[in-house]
Protein backbone atom coordinates (compact mmCIF):
# COMPACT_ATOMS: atom_id res chain seq x y z
CA UNK A 1 0.00 0.00 0.00
CA UNK A 2 2.83 2.37 0.83
CA UNK A 3 4.46 1.77 -2.55
CA UNK A 4 1.13 2.45 -4.27
CA UNK A 5 0.82 5.78 -2.49
CA UNK A 6 4.36 6.70 -3.49
CA UNK A 7 3.72 5.83 -7.13
CA UNK A 8 0.37 7.63 -7.27
CA UNK A 9 1.93 10.63 -5.58
CA UNK A 10 4.74 10.62 -8.10
CA UNK A 11 2.34 10.32 -11.04
CA UNK A 12 0.17 13.10 -9.65
CA UNK A 13 3.19 15.35 -9.31
CA UNK A 14 4.25 14.46 -12.83
CA UNK A 15 0.86 15.22 -14.34
CA UNK A 16 0.57 18.42 -12.35
CA UNK A 17 3.91 19.50 -13.70
CA UNK A 18 3.14 19.03 -17.39
CA UNK A 19 3.70 22.72 -17.94
CA UNK A 20 6.67 24.86 -18.94
CA UNK A 21 7.77 24.38 -15.33
CA UNK A 22 8.30 20.68 -15.98
CA UNK A 23 10.82 21.51 -18.67
CA UNK A 24 12.70 23.59 -16.10
CA UNK A 25 12.76 20.63 -13.70
CA UNK A 26 14.23 18.26 -16.27
CA UNK A 27 16.88 20.78 -17.24
CA UNK A 28 18.36 20.55 -13.75
CA UNK A 29 22.04 19.51 -13.88
CA UNK A 30 21.35 16.33 -11.89
CA UNK A 31 19.79 14.80 -14.99
CA UNK A 32 23.08 15.13 -16.83
CA UNK A 33 23.51 16.34 -20.36
CA UNK A 34 23.58 14.30 -23.52
CA UNK A 35 26.68 14.50 -25.74
CA UNK A 36 26.28 16.76 -28.76
CA UNK A 37 28.30 18.57 -31.40
CA UNK A 38 32.03 17.81 -31.48
CA UNK A 39 31.77 15.73 -28.31
CA UNK A 40 29.22 13.44 -29.97
CA UNK A 41 31.35 13.28 -33.11
CA UNK A 42 34.29 12.08 -31.02
CA UNK A 43 32.18 9.41 -29.33
CA UNK A 44 30.97 8.22 -32.73
CA UNK A 45 34.55 7.24 -33.58
CA UNK A 46 34.43 4.48 -30.97
CA UNK A 47 34.16 0.96 -32.43
CA UNK A 48 31.43 0.38 -29.82
CA UNK A 49 29.24 3.21 -31.16
CA UNK A 50 26.86 2.84 -34.09
CA UNK A 51 23.53 4.34 -35.22
CA UNK A 52 23.67 7.05 -32.58
CA UNK A 53 24.27 4.82 -29.56
CA UNK A 54 26.73 2.54 -27.79
CA UNK A 55 26.18 -1.23 -28.03
CA UNK A 56 27.08 -4.30 -26.02
CA UNK A 57 29.48 -6.85 -27.46
CA UNK A 58 26.65 -9.37 -27.73
CA UNK A 59 22.96 -8.89 -28.45
CA UNK A 60 21.32 -7.75 -25.21
CA UNK A 61 17.75 -6.84 -24.34
CA UNK A 62 17.02 -4.46 -21.48
CA UNK A 63 13.50 -5.76 -20.80
CA UNK A 64 12.46 -9.29 -21.73
CA UNK A 65 10.39 -9.63 -24.89
CA UNK A 66 7.68 -11.23 -22.74
CA UNK A 67 7.22 -8.10 -20.63
CA UNK A 68 6.45 -4.48 -21.40
CA UNK A 69 7.85 -1.48 -19.56
CA UNK A 70 4.49 -0.56 -18.05
CA UNK A 71 3.77 -4.09 -16.84
CA UNK A 72 7.22 -4.28 -15.27
CA UNK A 73 6.66 -0.95 -13.51
CA UNK A 74 3.22 -2.04 -12.31
CA UNK A 75 4.61 -5.31 -10.94
CA UNK A 76 7.42 -3.49 -9.17
CA UNK A 77 5.05 -1.17 -7.29
CA UNK A 78 1.91 -3.26 -6.93
CA UNK A 79 3.11 -6.87 -7.08
CA UNK A 80 3.36 -9.06 -4.00
CA UNK A 81 7.10 -9.06 -3.29
CA UNK A 82 7.74 -9.40 0.46
CA UNK A 83 10.86 -8.36 2.34
CA UNK A 84 12.26 -6.11 -0.35
CA UNK A 85 13.69 -3.92 2.41
CA UNK A 86 14.87 -4.82 5.93
CA UNK A 87 12.69 -3.55 8.73
CA UNK A 88 15.65 -2.80 10.98
CA UNK A 89 18.99 -1.10 10.24
CA UNK A 90 21.77 -3.29 8.87
CA UNK A 91 25.06 -3.51 10.80
CA UNK A 92 27.34 -0.64 9.81
CA UNK A 93 30.93 0.02 10.89
CA UNK A 94 32.51 3.46 10.82
CA UNK A 95 36.02 3.26 9.37
CA UNK A 96 38.67 5.94 9.78
CA UNK A 97 39.77 6.24 6.15
CA UNK A 98 42.24 9.00 6.87
CA UNK A 99 43.88 6.85 9.52
CA UNK A 100 44.54 3.88 7.24
CA UNK A 101 48.17 3.08 6.55
CA UNK A 102 48.48 4.03 2.88
CA UNK A 103 51.08 1.34 2.38
CA UNK A 104 48.38 -1.24 3.22
CA UNK A 105 46.10 -2.38 0.40
CA UNK A 106 42.49 -2.35 1.57
CA UNK A 107 38.91 -2.44 0.34
CA UNK A 108 35.90 -1.04 2.21
CA UNK A 109 32.30 -1.55 1.11
CA UNK A 110 30.22 1.61 1.57
CA UNK A 111 26.91 -0.02 0.60
CA UNK A 112 25.34 -0.97 -2.75
CA UNK A 113 28.03 -0.42 -5.42
CA UNK A 114 30.10 2.19 -3.56
CA UNK A 115 33.65 1.15 -2.67
CA UNK A 116 36.73 2.75 -1.15
CA UNK A 117 39.90 1.06 -2.42
CA UNK A 118 43.45 1.62 -1.30
CA UNK A 119 45.88 0.04 -3.75
CA UNK A 120 49.56 0.63 -4.40
CA UNK A 121 49.58 3.61 -2.06
CA UNK A 122 46.72 5.31 -3.94
CA UNK A 123 43.16 6.02 -2.82
CA UNK A 124 40.28 5.22 -5.17
CA UNK A 125 36.56 5.82 -4.70
CA UNK A 126 34.23 3.79 -6.92
CA UNK A 127 30.62 4.71 -7.81
CA UNK A 128 29.94 6.69 -4.61
CA UNK A 129 26.30 7.38 -3.74
CA UNK A 130 25.90 9.13 -0.39
CA UNK A 131 22.37 10.38 -1.07
CA UNK A 132 19.41 8.75 0.66
CA UNK A 133 17.79 7.96 -2.68
CA UNK A 134 19.04 6.72 -6.06
CA UNK A 135 16.57 8.33 -8.44
CA UNK A 136 15.67 11.71 -9.98
CA UNK A 137 13.30 12.46 -7.10
CA UNK A 138 13.56 11.68 -3.39
CA UNK A 139 10.30 9.72 -3.26
CA UNK A 140 11.80 6.89 -5.33
CA UNK A 141 14.46 4.29 -4.58
CA UNK A 142 14.93 5.30 -0.98
CA UNK A 143 17.93 3.83 0.81
CA UNK A 144 17.44 1.28 3.58
CA UNK A 145 17.03 2.85 7.00
CA UNK A 146 20.16 3.20 9.10
CA UNK A 147 23.39 5.15 9.28
CA UNK A 148 26.02 5.46 6.57
CA UNK A 149 29.54 4.12 7.04
CA UNK A 150 30.91 7.67 6.98
CA UNK A 151 29.99 11.18 6.00
CA UNK A 152 31.23 13.08 2.97
CA UNK A 153 33.19 15.35 5.28
CA UNK A 154 35.13 12.33 6.57
CA UNK A 155 36.26 11.32 3.09
CA UNK A 156 40.01 11.94 2.65
CA UNK A 157 41.69 13.35 -0.46
CA UNK A 158 41.26 10.92 -3.36
CA UNK A 159 43.77 10.05 -6.04
CA UNK A 160 41.00 8.92 -8.38
CA UNK A 161 37.23 8.71 -8.66
CA UNK A 162 36.01 5.81 -10.80
CA UNK A 163 32.50 5.91 -12.33
CA UNK A 164 31.29 2.79 -14.13
CA UNK A 165 28.22 4.34 -15.84
CA UNK A 166 25.67 7.11 -15.53
CA UNK A 167 22.79 5.38 -13.72
CA UNK A 168 21.43 7.08 -10.62
CA UNK A 169 22.65 4.39 -8.21
CA UNK A 170 26.24 4.82 -9.48
CA UNK A 171 26.56 8.49 -10.40
CA UNK A 172 25.11 10.80 -7.77
CA UNK A 173 24.88 14.56 -8.25
CA UNK A 174 25.05 15.73 -4.59
CA UNK A 175 27.91 13.33 -3.87
CA UNK A 176 30.01 14.61 -6.76
CA UNK A 177 29.33 18.23 -5.81
CA UNK A 178 30.52 17.56 -2.28
CA UNK A 179 33.63 15.61 -3.27
CA UNK A 180 34.84 17.35 -6.44
CA UNK A 181 37.48 19.41 -4.63
CA UNK A 182 38.89 16.26 -3.02
CA UNK A 183 39.26 14.41 -6.34
CA UNK A 184 42.59 14.64 -8.15
CA UNK A 185 41.41 12.62 -11.15
CA UNK A 186 38.08 11.24 -12.43
CA UNK A 187 38.14 8.16 -14.67
CA UNK A 188 34.98 7.21 -16.51
CA UNK A 189 33.58 5.70 -19.72
CA UNK A 190 33.13 7.77 -22.87
CA UNK A 191 30.49 10.48 -22.56
CA UNK A 192 30.27 10.45 -18.76
CA UNK A 193 33.01 13.07 -18.52
CA UNK A 194 30.65 15.71 -19.93
CA UNK A 195 28.28 15.14 -17.01
CA UNK A 196 31.10 15.42 -14.49
CA UNK A 197 32.32 18.60 -16.16
CA UNK A 198 28.85 20.13 -15.96
CA UNK A 199 28.85 19.29 -12.25
CA UNK A 200 32.01 21.29 -11.65
CA UNK A 201 34.82 18.79 -12.18
CA UNK A 202 37.74 20.23 -14.12
CA UNK A 203 37.97 18.83 -17.66
CA UNK A 204 41.75 18.68 -17.20
CA UNK A 205 41.18 16.19 -14.37
CA UNK A 206 38.79 13.93 -16.29
CA UNK A 207 39.95 10.94 -18.31
CA UNK A 208 37.34 9.24 -20.47
CA UNK A 209 38.10 5.73 -21.65
CA UNK A 210 36.69 3.34 -24.22
CA UNK A 211 36.58 -0.40 -23.57
CA UNK A 212 40.07 -1.90 -23.36
CA UNK A 213 41.75 1.46 -22.89
CA UNK A 214 43.81 2.27 -19.82
CA UNK A 215 45.38 5.07 -17.82
CA UNK A 216 47.75 5.30 -14.88
CA UNK A 217 47.41 6.60 -11.32
CA UNK A 218 50.84 6.52 -9.76
CA UNK A 219 52.10 2.95 -10.03
CA UNK A 220 48.57 1.64 -10.63
CA UNK A 221 47.08 0.99 -14.05
CA UNK A 222 43.32 1.45 -14.46
CA UNK A 223 41.66 -0.43 -17.32
CA UNK A 224 38.10 0.17 -18.54
CA UNK A 225 36.68 -3.17 -19.66
CA UNK A 226 33.48 -4.38 -21.34
CA UNK A 227 30.30 -4.97 -19.35
CA UNK A 228 26.87 -6.14 -20.51
CA UNK A 229 24.53 -3.36 -19.51
CA UNK A 230 23.15 0.00 -20.76
CA UNK A 231 23.17 3.69 -19.84
CA UNK A 232 20.82 6.65 -19.53
CA UNK A 233 19.59 8.93 -16.77
CA UNK A 234 16.19 9.60 -18.37
CA UNK A 235 14.52 8.44 -21.59
CA UNK A 236 17.54 8.57 -23.90
CA UNK A 237 19.46 5.30 -23.80
CA UNK A 238 23.07 4.36 -24.49
CA UNK A 239 24.39 7.83 -25.40
CA UNK A 240 27.24 7.28 -22.92
CA UNK A 241 29.31 4.15 -22.42
CA UNK A 242 29.27 1.77 -19.43
CA UNK A 243 31.95 -0.59 -18.22
CA UNK A 244 33.94 -2.50 -15.62
CA UNK A 245 37.35 -1.67 -14.15
CA UNK A 246 40.55 -3.57 -13.53
CA UNK A 247 42.96 -1.91 -11.10
CA UNK A 248 46.47 -3.31 -11.24
CA UNK A 249 49.33 -2.38 -8.93
CA UNK A 250 52.79 -3.95 -8.97
CA UNK A 251 51.58 -6.36 -6.26
CA UNK A 252 47.86 -6.98 -6.84
CA UNK A 253 45.06 -7.11 -9.39
CA UNK A 254 41.51 -6.02 -8.53
CA UNK A 255 38.35 -6.23 -10.67
CA UNK A 256 35.11 -4.28 -10.29
CA UNK A 257 32.24 -5.43 -12.48
CA UNK A 258 30.04 -2.34 -12.41
CA UNK A 259 26.60 -3.47 -13.58
CA UNK A 260 26.68 -6.38 -15.99
CA UNK A 261 24.74 -9.36 -17.13
CA UNK A 262 26.62 -12.63 -17.45
CA UNK A 263 28.52 -13.23 -20.69
CA UNK A 264 31.72 -14.50 -22.28
CA UNK A 265 33.50 -11.25 -21.50
CA UNK A 266 34.26 -12.47 -17.97
CA UNK A 267 36.27 -15.44 -19.19
CA UNK A 268 38.04 -13.25 -21.76
CA UNK A 269 38.99 -10.76 -19.04
CA UNK A 270 40.14 -13.54 -16.71
CA UNK A 271 42.39 -14.92 -19.41
CA UNK A 272 43.75 -11.52 -20.39
CA UNK A 273 44.76 -10.57 -16.85
CA UNK A 274 45.68 -14.08 -15.64
CA UNK A 275 43.16 -13.82 -12.83
CA UNK A 276 42.54 -11.36 -10.00
CA UNK A 277 43.41 -11.26 -6.33
CA UNK A 278 40.06 -9.64 -5.55
CA UNK A 279 36.80 -9.20 -7.48
CA UNK A 280 33.92 -6.89 -6.51
CA UNK A 281 31.02 -8.45 -8.38
CA UNK A 282 27.42 -7.47 -8.97
CA UNK A 283 24.96 -9.92 -7.43
CA UNK A 284 21.77 -7.92 -6.78
CA UNK A 285 18.84 -6.15 -8.51
CA UNK A 286 18.11 -9.11 -10.82
CA UNK A 287 14.71 -10.12 -12.18
CA UNK A 288 13.21 -12.51 -14.71
CA UNK A 289 12.10 -9.47 -16.73
CA UNK A 290 15.68 -8.20 -17.24
CA UNK A 291 17.84 -11.35 -17.22
CA UNK A 292 20.55 -10.05 -19.57
CA UNK A 293 21.61 -6.80 -17.88
CA UNK A 294 22.11 -7.98 -14.28
CA UNK A 295 23.50 -11.18 -12.78
CA UNK A 296 21.69 -13.59 -10.51
CA UNK A 297 23.92 -14.78 -7.64
CA UNK A 298 24.53 -18.05 -9.48
CA UNK A 299 25.77 -16.03 -12.46
CA UNK A 300 28.03 -14.08 -10.11
CA UNK A 301 29.66 -17.30 -8.93
CA UNK A 302 30.20 -18.37 -12.53
CA UNK A 303 31.66 -14.98 -13.41
CA UNK A 304 34.02 -15.16 -10.42
CA UNK A 305 35.30 -18.50 -11.61
CA UNK A 306 35.63 -17.22 -15.18
CA UNK A 307 37.65 -14.25 -13.87
CA UNK A 308 39.92 -16.61 -11.92
CA UNK A 309 39.33 -14.52 -8.82
CA UNK A 310 40.90 -15.61 -5.53
CA UNK A 311 38.55 -13.61 -3.28
CA UNK A 312 35.07 -12.33 -4.20
CA UNK A 313 33.02 -9.58 -2.54
CA UNK A 314 29.30 -9.11 -3.36
CA UNK A 315 28.26 -5.73 -4.77
CA UNK A 316 25.09 -3.95 -5.96
CA UNK A 317 23.04 -4.97 -2.92
CA UNK A 318 22.54 -4.02 0.70
CA UNK A 319 21.42 -0.38 0.49
CA UNK A 320 18.87 0.19 -2.30
CA UNK A 321 15.99 -1.92 -3.56
CA UNK A 322 15.74 -1.72 -7.36
CA UNK A 323 14.31 -5.20 -8.00
CA UNK A 324 11.64 -7.51 -6.64
CA UNK A 325 13.75 -10.04 -4.74
CA UNK A 326 14.07 -9.96 -0.95
CA UNK A 327 16.85 -7.70 0.33
CA UNK A 328 18.96 -10.62 1.62
CA UNK A 329 18.40 -12.99 -1.32
CA UNK A 330 21.67 -11.98 -3.08
CA UNK A 331 23.77 -12.88 -0.04
CA UNK A 332 21.96 -16.13 0.76
CA UNK A 333 22.11 -17.41 -2.81
CA UNK A 334 25.67 -16.29 -3.49
CA UNK A 335 26.84 -18.15 -0.37
CA UNK A 336 25.17 -21.32 -1.64
CA UNK A 337 26.45 -20.85 -5.20
CA UNK A 338 30.03 -20.26 -3.98
CA UNK A 339 30.40 -23.61 -2.25
CA UNK A 340 33.04 -25.90 -3.77
CA UNK A 341 34.22 -23.11 -6.07
CA UNK A 342 37.90 -22.21 -6.52
CA UNK A 343 37.51 -18.82 -4.81
CA UNK A 344 36.81 -17.55 -1.32
CA UNK A 345 33.67 -15.51 -0.71
CA UNK A 346 34.14 -12.54 1.61
CA UNK A 347 31.05 -11.03 3.24
CA UNK A 348 32.03 -7.78 4.96
CA UNK A 349 29.52 -5.58 6.67
CA UNK A 350 29.06 -2.06 5.36
CA UNK A 351 32.10 -0.08 6.45
CA UNK A 352 34.17 -3.17 7.32
CA UNK A 353 37.77 -3.05 6.14
CA UNK A 354 39.09 -5.98 4.11
CA UNK A 355 42.87 -5.86 4.34
CA UNK A 356 45.20 -7.60 1.93
CA UNK A 357 47.15 -10.45 3.48
CA UNK A 358 44.70 -10.90 6.35
CA UNK A 359 41.79 -13.24 6.92
CA UNK A 360 38.68 -12.00 5.12
CA UNK A 361 35.32 -11.65 6.92
CA UNK A 362 32.91 -14.52 6.25
CA UNK A 363 30.20 -13.99 8.89
CA UNK A 364 26.63 -14.24 7.57
CA UNK A 365 25.65 -10.89 9.10
CA UNK A 366 22.25 -10.88 7.33
CA UNK A 367 20.98 -14.00 9.13
CA UNK A 368 18.32 -13.43 11.76
CA UNK A 369 17.42 -10.01 10.39
CA UNK A 370 13.92 -9.40 9.09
Amino acid sequence: MKRRHVLLGGLTALLAGLTPGLWTVFRHPRFGRLPSGEELAQLARSPNFADGAFHNQQLTTTISNNAGNLSVLWDFYFGDHPRRKPEAPLPVLHPDLGGLDQAQDAVIWLGHSSWFVQLGGRRFLIDPVFSDFAAPFSCFNRAFIGPKALTLEEMPELDALLISHDHWDHLDYPTILALKNKIRLAICPLGVGGILEDWGCSRARIRELDWNQQTTVGDCTVHLLPARHFSGRMLARNRTLWGAFALNSPKRRLFYSGDSGYGPHFAEIGTRFSGFDLALLECGQYDKNWPEIHMKPEDTARAAQDLRARVVLPSHAGRFCIANHSWDDPFVRLCAASKNRPFQLATPRIGECVLAGREVPTVAWWEGRI
